[in-house]
């Protein structure tokens, strides 16, 4: 207990009782009716814990309709819930004002154009300097405090992939894209620059995707010793050819890791500049340089097309390819 605070809840509360933050409204939406009100809350501001605020409903900072609520309280759709927001964000992403491309966006979602090299996501060592701290200074700017917004990452690209990715801006909009990839409703292109001339026009590669069997690795395999294989499909055209190298439209049919690069790979076409995988699924010795063409794989996502999650329409998107991938290009076509 604070010296001098009256409530018996920290120094918090009292910041609150004093008028030291403002009130936030959120409206519960159908599809959580009946959870707790603490499962709401974090559902509706992501960067805080359920301790964090079920600890401001003992406080007295939320009310539902009007009334006071306590914390087993279960919420109703169509409410209209109040929290002051005594204390601040307890795993919030750290925003870096990194710049972003930024194809689109609107109060729900952001399309950003993503470089090659950097993380989607902060994950194991890796937790600055990704897309996720990038868009969450971003939000910071479009609101009045910290942490109101946080980024949800629907899908991800590998590090050294550029190109398109929708990011949501609230956890509905994140739910129904989810939904939306789930169902493989979301439809998404490449442009792969891959080894070797590719014999078809246009085919299909139906080969289940699976870890590899060596212990503690990662990587992804299409092999028939694949661990936990799962289907896969992926379909590519020739857009065009360019001697020893073939530029591909890829569009993939499911999600699987590396799924675009495990494929090619396994056709006998590995993306231009794979650090890991090689003709026929092979793992190249490491250390591996990059291609004499690109300094990283030669993927790129270049289309993106979803119906939007609140206003129905048909959104479509393209990324230009970045300059490292046009230069490999000229260079082929000037030989």
């Amino acid at each position: 207990m604070s010296v001098g605070d009256p409530t018996g809840r920290g120094p918090w509360a009292l910041g609150a009782m004093l008028g030291c933050e403002t009130m936030h409204e959120r409206v519960v939406d159908p599809y959580l009716h009946g959870v707790r009100i603490d499962s709401f809350l974090v559902r509706a501001f992501r960067n805080y814990t359920s301790f964090r605020m079920a600890r401001m409903v003992r406080a007295g900072l939320v009310t539902i309709d009007g009334e006071t609520a306590v914390d087993w309280q279960r919420v109703r759709g169509g409410q209209r819930v109040q929290v002051r927001l005594a204390e601040p964000p307890d795993k919030l992403l750290e925003p870096e004002a990194i710049p972003l491309d930024i194809v689109a966006e609107d109060e729900w979602l952001l399309v950003v154009n993503k470089p090659a090299g950097m993380v989607a996501h902060p994950v194991s060592d890796i937790y600055r300097g990704t897309l996720a701290n990038a868009v969450q200074h971003h939000l910071d700017c479009q609101t009045s405090r910290k942490g109101l917004l946080r980024p949800g990452i629907v899908h991800r690209l590998d590090r050294q992939t550029s190109g398109l990715l929708v990011i949501a801006k609230d956890h509905l909009t994140h739910r129904r894209l989810s939904i939306e990839f789930q169902h493989r409703r979301v439809e998404k292109s490449y442009l792969a620059l891959v080894e070797g001339n590719v014999e078809s026009d246009d085919g299909e590669i139906a080969l289940p995707i699976g870890r590899r069997p060596e212990h503690g690795t990662i990587l992804a395999s299409a092999a028939t010793d694949a661990v936990n294989a799962r289907p896969a499909r992926t379909l590519f055209r020739v857009e065009q050819r360019l001697g020893e190298f073939t530029l591909l439209s890829v569009i993939p049919q499911t999600g699987r890791i590396h799924q675009i690069r495990v494929h090619l790979a396994a056709i006998g076409h590995p993306v231009v500049g794979d650090e890991f995988y090689d003709r026929d699924g092979r793992i190249k010795e490491q250390p591996v340089k990059f291609s004499e063409l690109i300094s990283r794989h030669a993927l790129h996502a270049e289309r993106l097309a979803f119906v939007h999650p609140h206003t129905a329409e048909r959104c479509e998107y393209s990324g230009p390819l970045p300059a490292d991938f046009r230069n490999a290009l000229t260079e082929l076509t000037a030989d």
